[in-house]
């Protein structure tokens, strides 16, 4: 079922609409999830709130473009399951993408209202659109979905290390731009 289809079942409150969902998404639904839980009971759970919250947003949402819009649900969903779980204890997985970023990415101090956050991730997704179609899709597959290298690696037909240093130069360059539109890093 096409994905208009699907929305237009969310639209009626037609039940059968979170079923197609699961049949068309499902496994991205898991695969997101389980690339920033690291579990199989925390992205369960991820996929069932995020069933949820997609019932529950459309209408009055209409997503122009479906798979993204349950993509950045299933990833809010996922890091505040990370974060509650690492609450207390620290988890490798997660940790280690923002520990990556974080040379070019502001602190939490100098970002203290969310003018400077908007703008930066303005900036962030401008300097996104300069990238070349591969770089860019190595990027959001780290650092938004949070796929590990190896699995960067086999989907781009090259080697772990050709990856690593793909996405340190990227960084280096995001950094950069940061800097260059003064934004404190």
């Amino acid at each position: 079922m096409d994905d208009n289809a699907i929305i237009e079942l969310y639209f009626q409150r037609n039940e059968s609409a979170v079923r197609e969902t699961a049949v068309k998404y499902g496994g991205f639904i898991r695969y997101v999830a389980f690339g920033i839980t690291g579990n199989n009971e925390d992205t369960e759970e991820c996929e069932n709130d995020t069933y949820l919250k997609i019932w529950n947003s459309v209408p009055p949402e209409r997503p122009e473009y479906f798979k993204a819009y349950i993509g950045k649900i299933v990833r809010n969903c996922a890091i505040g399951i990370w974060r509650k779980n690492t609450a207390s204890k620290r988890n490798g997985g997660l940790t280690v993408l923002l520990d990556e970023l974080s040379e070019c990415i502001p602190s939490k101090e100098s970002v203290e209202d969310e003018f400077l956050v908007r703008e930066t991730a303005e900036i962030i997704n401008a300097f996104l659109g300069t990238l070349s179609k591969e770089d860019r899709a190595v990027f959001i597959l780290r650092y938004y979905y949070g796929d590990s290298i190896k699995n960067i690696a086999e989907r781009a037909a090259r080697s772990p290390s050709d990856i690593s240093s793909k996405l340190f130069r990227i960084r280096n360059k995001l950094k950069k731009e940061l800097e260059k539109e003064g934004v404190a890093v």
